[in-house]
């Protein structure tokens, strides 16, 4: 194996991405197994055939672990029993969701619902599994922001909190974590092609405002998370943490 091939490989390492059934988390759990990882595939719910077989047809692994991660209470628990039967090298968080709506009818309930899974459920996660990866001297943690990290959007008030407080985050757990040797860093993906952007997509108005500021003149696909994925998880990136890298096309550059 060459010196670049070794530097970006996570063979004998196993990952856990959370939302890992469609979309970004899908594409980045066959990336990750493409680079050599066995996965841990959490979700709650459907049909993870299809990406239990990229996996799979990488030679890789695939372990389909179900948590709800709408109910931050039982996440520690459920992340316990995984940690049970798996030493998670890298761990992903990807799972969020997001509720539209103008900031004064954006109800209370709504408001708890994406919190609930895009911080609560986070923290929870990440400071389970981090704690295993503390007391073994190593780990990679990767968490999907968003360009609302940066920017304040419209009508996403709930998603907008969450994706900043992803970011503070990212930042503080890398501070407490780096003596140990484990790296906490995001993602920010830009406008991609996934289910959270199909309302997006088909406002014909909207869609064609939002391509006319992405340099590169086109959405995101999800395979475009690959290789900003697998940097994060592999020893490439073993003095980067804290860092927020943002994909996305050139928008912020805009």
């Amino acid at each position: 194996m060459t010196y670049l091939a070794k530097l970006f490989s996570l063979e004998g390492r196993t990952a856990l991405v959370t939302g890992a059934r469609t979309g970004l988390g899908r594409a980045v759990a066959a990336a990750l197994a493409g680079a050599g990882a066995d996965v841990v595939l959490v979700g709650h719910g459907g049909d993870f055939s299809q990406v239990t077989e990229e996996v799979q047809a990488h030679g890789r692994s695939a372990y389909v672990a179900e948590i709800d991660l709408a109910e931050p209470g039982q996440v520690a628990g459920k992340a316990a029993e995984i940690l049970a039967g798996h030493q998670i090298d890298v761990l992903v968080n990807n799972a969020g969701i997001i509720r539209r709506a103008d900031a004064v009818d954006h109800s209370l309930e709504d408001w708890r619902a994406v919190l609930s899974v895009n911080l609560d459920s986070v923290f929870e996660l990440t400071r389970t599994v981090g704690a295993s990866m503390v007391r073994r001297g190593s780990g990679k943690i990767i968490t999907i922001a968003s360009l609302l990290s940066f920017q304040g959007g419209i009508r996403v008030a709930a998603y907008t909190a969450s994706k900043h407080a992803v970011a503070g985050l990212t930042k503080t757990l890398a501070n407490e974590w780096a003596a140990s040797n484990v790296q906490v860093n995001a993602i920010a993906p830009g406008y991609f092609a996934t289910d959270n952007t199909a309302a997006l997509r088909d406002d014909a108005r909207r869609s064609q405002e939002i391509l006319g500021r992405i340099p590169s003149g086109r959405w995101g696909s999800p395979d475009d998370l690959a290789g900003a994925a697998v940097f994060l998880a592999s020893s490439a990136s073993d003095y980067v943490t804290g860092h927020v890298l943002a994909v996305d096309g050139g928008w912020l550059a805009r």
